[in-house]
């Protein structure tokens, strides 16, 4: 008898057993992202308005699962420098076209992963600026290097051929000029935009701000890293322009995504340009002024590779040679941000090895922006 008894203790417990873990993994929200495009998409980070979650989560720790393969999907919590999430970041592998994605926020502990983006002031390099993902990595010449010799106004652009992140280690080393497997910085910059800045353009002549002078760190990885950098101000004609610019580089895109603000005395919007430093030698090179794409396929440089630089503007007045650049034109309006992205490509990193490579990437990528994976939280 008291065997019997035994055994229905122990057939309970593993009933109340199995009701409790149905219980924890219950579906607090459920998120459907579609591809509604003809395009099949890689690699995206998709953003999830967090208001639309937040009244169906109360507690902060949760899990995303894939509704269809049960398995754990990396998130991040985007604050953009506020007290509260304003964005669900969610790593989308693959979505074929017209496929939708059925993901499910489960109570729980997320599992760790490795981050993928990462930016940082940079002390000991003077007052460089630095940031980078899986694939690319940039930095800004900051206040403390106006008066060097070798000082540089516009986007520098680090080679990587690793999807480790890098910064520290070559900081550290302080032999990133020489490639040791991981790739190196050769990119000239100089006292022009560079990779890809942005500046006024009166005259005919691009007026160059002076460099960065005050950041602050809004989203640190592991998905996604923002900041925003301040710039003192400058006369640009009869106007004083102060200017801010919040960036963003997301997990496994070659491309930041930059907003402008300018604030103007003296007008109520300025012409601006944004652009790639042009090389002396010829090079392909797409300019598509209905687009808003410019591409650049440099020159290779002898031991070094070649990069592809690349910029998507939104209805540009016209995209030109002039200037020693290649320039998309624009109309900023005082006090509301414009918006547009930069960056590039190394050959030597296997992905992107051809002109033809860059500039299809740079298409898709406009293609992408224009028609968003669409979000739905039930």
């Amino acid at each position: 008898m008291k065997r019997i008894a035994n055994n229905i203790f122990f057939c309970i417990g593993l009933v109340l057993s199995a009701l409790t873990v149905s219980a924890q993994q219950k579906a607090l929200a459920r998120i459907q992202i579609r591809n509604t495009s003809s395009m099949a998409r890689e690699n995206e980070i998709v953003e999830v308005k967090y208001s639309g979650l937040a009244a169906k989560i109360s507690n902060p720790s949760f899990k995303v699962i894939d509704a269809a393969s049960k398995k754990e999907v990396p998130y991040q919590l985007e604050f953009r420098g506020y007290d509260k999430p304003v964005n669900l970041l969610i790593e989308v592998k693959k979505l074929k076209a017209k496929e939708t994605l059925k993901l499910d926020i489960v109570p729980g502990q997320p599992a760790k992963h490795a981050p993928k983006t990462f930016a940082r002031y940079v002390p000991e390099r003077k007052d460089d600026f630095a940031w980078e993902n899986d694939l690319i990595a940039f930095r800004m010449y900051g206040k403390a290097l106006e008066t060097a010799s070798d000082n540089a106004t516009g986007t520098d652009i680090w080679s990587k051929r690793t999807d480790k992140l890098v910064l520290d280690a070559w900081y550290k080393g302080n032999d990133y000029h020489t490639d040791k497997g991981e790739g190196m910085d050769y990119y000239q910059v100089g006292i022009t935009l560079g990779a890809g800045d942005i500046a006024p353009y009166y005259q005919d002549s691009i007026i160059l701000s002076k460099n960065y002078h005050h950041f602050k760190v809004l989203d640190n990885g592991p998905l996604r890293s923002t900041f925003r950098l301040g710039y003192d101000g400058w006369k640009v004609g009869d106007m004083e322009i102060s200017a801010t610019k919040t960036i963003s580089l997301s997990a496994g895109s070659q491309l930041n995504r930059i907003e402008v603000n300018y604030l103007m005395k003296g007008a109520e919007q300025a012409e601006v340009v944004a652009g790639i430093v042009k090389r002396p030698q010829d090079s392909p090179v797409l300019l598509d002024a209905r687009n808003g794409i410019v591409g650049y396929w440099e020159p290779e440089v002898k031991d070094k590779g070649i990069m592809g630089i690349g910029l998507l503007t939104s209805n540009p007045k016209e995209v030109k040679k002039a200037n020693g650049h290649y320039l998309s034109r624009m109309t900023i309006k005082n006090n509301v941000p414009l918006v547009y992205y930069n960056g590039g490509a190394w050959n030597r990193a296997g992905k992107i090895t051809t002109a033809e490579d860059w500039f299809n990437y740079l298409k898709d990528y406009k293609y992408k922006i224009d028609h968003p994976l669409t979000v739905k939280i039930k």
